[in-house]
């Protein structure tokens, strides 16, 4: 309760004072200043969005860009669905799915590296120590994790343990009304065992272990880490984050289960679920695995408006610090940022996804993501549509919101049509005439 209190005060103190004049903090202004074309920009942008909005990559959009500290873009575009009822607006809120990964789990991990409560390169096992009985985890180190480097499968589908053969729900894992054992809450009237996760750190256990160490993208441990991180810090996932990293950086809307906040932002649905909530999916977690741990967890489930994600990925791209408050220190920014093993033909960072390796010398639609961000380069993409990154380089901050997967996640044009990439490229090629 007190801890509760603690973050309102502080909450307040952040909405009332408003943006502070340091010239590290984001501020508006226009792609002239910058050096862009902005009538360019609106043109092509436009005409990239409009095209994937008739060809069904998604009902609607949003697109911000901030550019040597500066937002000199940010544009919505279309509906909340197909049905036309509700236009994106600026402030709404977006479930980013994988994003969640830089997002909430890594700044945490971030956080106890630099403090030295974690070590890259010693196993995983000294901090998660149930691994320690498992051969085939014991000696995977947390560097081998973070870059998809360990041979971990890449998803278990724990939805299956709830649902019978017959597509119902077990009620001894799922029930239509909260009590003491069933208190974490999935849906409006869908609540999950208490426990529940104890079962899905059982499975993860016991998942097979790829021999093959390459590079092969697994979510598994994202699912562990806010256990990890509270037994390591002694206070729960989602305050930790809130206290060390939302509230000083002011970013209101980001954070889990926002159905419980009473937003005054809208929050834009997902997925037709004919699955498991049988309705539209709109303020809880689209992610399965993610409901199933109550909406709070490291591989999805935070939702934010664009103008937080901006803050964020502007701190990591100034090295940890924003608005006169250092995160993280430079060294461990940069570590985390850098191409792990590209030896092994593995593009990604710690947590963050990279440029493909070759990627400055690709067309368009081979690159990824466009093939004029920098190597130095790095972001992450979400199931949902949503898309971040931040090119310290060329001082660009790119983030892209959509609900690609409504009505249904068969939508899929938001890929073909390389959508992400195209609007991205625009603001590398929009450099004014200096005839």
């Amino acid at each position: 309760m007190k801890k509760n209190i603690l973050l309102g005060i502080i909450l307040v103190f952040y909405s009332v004072t408003g943006l502070s004049q340091n010239s590290d903090v984001l501020s508006y202004g226009t792609p002239e200043e910058v050096g862009l074309d902005s009538e360019l920009i609106h043109q092509r942008v436009d005409s990239i969005i409009t095209n994937g909005i008739e060809q069904e990559a998604f009902p609607g959009a949003q697109v911000l860009v901030a550019k040597n500290g500066k937002i000199i873009f940010h544009e919505a575009y279309g509906y909340h669905t197909y049905n036309k009822n509700q236009p994106v607006k600026t402030n709404d809120i977006y479930d980013l799915a994988s994003v969640t990964k830089i997002t909430a789990a890594l700044p945490a991990v971030m956080k106890l590296v630099d403090e030295g409560k974690l070590e890259l390169d010693k196993p995983f096992s000294d901090y998660w120590t149930r691994w320690k009985k498992e051969d085939n985890k014991k000696d995977i180190t947390l560097r081998e994790i973070l870059s998809h480097q360990a041979g971990l499968v890449p998803y278990i589908i724990f939805l299956n343990e709830v649902i019978d053969d017959k597509g119902g729900i077990k009620s001894k894992y799922i029930h239509q009304n909260s009590n003491k054992r069933f208190s974490n809450q999935v849906y409006d009237d869908i609540f999950i065992k208490n426990n529940f996760n104890k079962k899905m750190y059982r499975l993860i256990d016991k998942s097979e272990v790829s021999t093959d160490k390459k590079y092969v993208y697994s979510g598994l441990t994202f699912l562990i880490f806010p256990e990890l991180i509270q037994q390591i810090t002694d206070s729960s996932y989602d305050y930790y984050l809130e206290k060390n990293f939302y509230l000083p950086l002011n970013t209101p809307t980001m954070g889990f289960t926002p159905k419980k906040k009473g937003f005054s932002n809208a929050i834009v649905p997902t997925e037709v679920d004919t699955l498991f909530r049988h309705t539209l999916t709109q303020g809880w977690v689209h992610d399965e695995n993610a409901s199933l741990l109550g909406g709070v967890s490291g591989n999805a489930g935070l939702f934010a408006k664009a103008t937080d994600l901006a803050k964020l990925m502007q701190m990591y791209m100034q090295y940890g610090v924003y608005d006169g408050k250092r995160y993280f220190s430079e060294a461990t920014v940069k570590e985390f940022i850098k191409v792990q093993y590209p030896e092994n033909d593995n593009r990604r960072g710690l947590g963050f996804d990279k440029p493909l390796l070759n990627n400055s010398e690709l067309s368009l639609d081979d690159a990824y993501p466009a093939p004029e961000v920098d190597k130095s380069s790095f972001g992450h993409s979400g199931f949902t549509g949503t898309f971040v990154w931040a090119d310290p380089e060329n001082q660009l901050v790119y983030i892209f919101l959509s609900n690609r997967v409504n009505p249904s996640r068969d939508h899929r044009n938001l890929y073909s049509l390389n959508i992400r990439s195209a609007v991205q490229q625009v603001f590398y090629q929009a450099t004014l005439s200096t005839d």
